[in-house]
């Protein structure tokens, strides 16, 4: 069954081909989508920016407080003292993956995390940064020792499953994380559709519950992931 489409899909594509002519192919939606999260962000957040203030915070500014000291101090929990430098991936991890999956409350709208193809790219994006970083903290020769095992003759049957392993990470993170979405997001279209009057209210909490859950769930993972690969064992 045809996914249906977000109310910019039609709009963005009509100027899309109208600037441009070599191109045949359409933008796809979640493209839309997710660039519709980005200029959200990047209006909503420089102009709350303006209102901090340490005498007479607002709303806003205690609830971003306490999300960024929340995820100060899960960093920090996991990876230890370095965690806060890694604060930046996750938070942007965390802001994009939440409003993406709060579109899904919008009949109007369609969540970017509803397709394969951004919650696959979010994980890559995990999964690069993660070996990246355990390298650069390491040393390319000692991180690469941890594929080897414990023992060196142990080396050509775990080489392989540490290989299996890591990059079944990159499937666990995407396929979760779009599992979830695109079933919440489907089985409130048609209940939704079933009892229009009835429904919408508890299943708005839902998938806001939903949505802060899976967000959660992916940046958790990611800061595992991190805090594995670039703890250095002392000998």
């Amino acid at each position: 069954m045809e996914h249906e489409s977000s109310i910019l899909y039609a709009p963005f594509n009509t100027l899309w081909h109208s600037v441009q002519h070599r191109f045949a192919w359409d933008v796809p939606d979640h493209v839309i989508m997710a660039l519709l999260v980005l200029a959200i962000s990047c209006v909503l957040f420089p102009l709350m920016s303006r209102r901090i203030s340490r005498e007479n915070p607002s709303h806003f500014q205690q609830l971003l407080e306490l999300v960024v000291g929340g995820l100060r101090d899960l960093l920090r929990d996991i990876i230890g003292h370095e965690g806060d430098r890694h604060l930046y991936i996750i938070g942007g991890f965390a802001v994009f993956i939440f409003l993406s999956n709060i579109f899904a409350l919008f009949f109007f709208l369609q969540p970017p995390t509803s397709n394969p193809n951004t919650t696959f790219g979010l994980a890559l994006c995990a999964f690069v940064y993660y070996n990246y970083q355990g390298i650069k903290t390491q040393g390319i020769v000692h991180y690469l020792k941890h594929f080897m095992g414990p023992m060196p003759i142990l080396a050509p049957l775990m080489i392989p499953i540490e290989i299996i392993g890591h990059l079944a990470r990159i499937l666990s993170l995407g396929m979760r994380l779009f599992g979830n979405i695109f079933g919440e997001h489907a089985a409130t279209g048609i209940f939704m559709g079933m009892l229009p009057f009835v429904l919408p209210w508890p299943m708005m909490g839902l998938g806001i519950f939903g949505a802060f859950l899976q967000t959660f769930v992916f940046i958790m993972l990611t800061m595992v992931y991190i805090g594995g690969a670039t703890v250095v064992e002392e000998h």
